[in-house]
């Protein structure tokens, strides 16, 4: 079984996100949930975003780096849209890394380093309509990590929801959801 570290998104550490790890114990995997709001929950993406920006994208990174201190090198890193940040960065540099898993975003990959680390597979997850993954170019991020990584994939699902696999929010897309858990947990097996 695989050891998680799995980082949520802007609206912090929410119901559905910690639902969402809850699915990956129950299937036998151990899941780290760390909280780098430090207990803030934000209704509105939009605040948590401002929070972001209050205490700074280093600061949240230097949180998820944080996080993984004392864990095991052979970790898989997984990210949903703000968490990519750091789920990525450990995935690009911390060595042993198992796997990532990103969510509804994607770094270029020369933010961290000059490639993907060959040893290193990895998913991609959004919803293709998803205006915020494909305006915000990481769509094309993801599309470039894919084709230079040794063993990557790229899943769009039918929509244009961006947070679409947190059950706790408005933009939940339940087939996306379920079908992102068995890839996520096949790719964890």
């Amino acid at each position: 079984m695989a050891e998680v570290l799995l980082f949520h998104h802007a609206h912090g550490l929410t119901p559905g996100v910690a639902a969402f790890a809850e699915q990956l114990a129950e299937a036998g995997h151990t899941v780290h949930l760390p909280d780098l709001f430090e207990g803030r929950v934000f209704v509105d993406n939009g605040d948590g975003m401002d929070y972001v920006q209050a205490v700074g994208f280093g600061t949240i990174a230097e949180r998820g780096r944080a996080a993984a201190e004392g864990l095991p090198a052979d970790v898989v890193y997984l990210g949903f849209s703000l968490g990519v940040l750091p789920a990525q960065l450990l995935a690009q540099t911390k060595p042993g890394a198992a796997g990532a898993l990103l969510v509804s975003a994607c770094v270029p990959v020369t933010e961290f380093g000059e490639a993907w680390p060959a040893s290193v597979p990895v998913q991609v997850h959004a919803m293709a309509a998803d205006q915020v993954f494909v305006e915000d170019g990481d769509l094309d991020a993801a599309r470039a990590l894919v084709a230079g990584a040794a063993d990557g994939e790229l899943f769009l699902y039918p929509g244009d929801k961006h947070l679409f696999a947190d059950r706790s929010l408005s933009s939940y897309d339940e087939v996306a959801a379920v079908l992102l858990t068995e890839r996520v947990l096949a790719f964890l097996n």
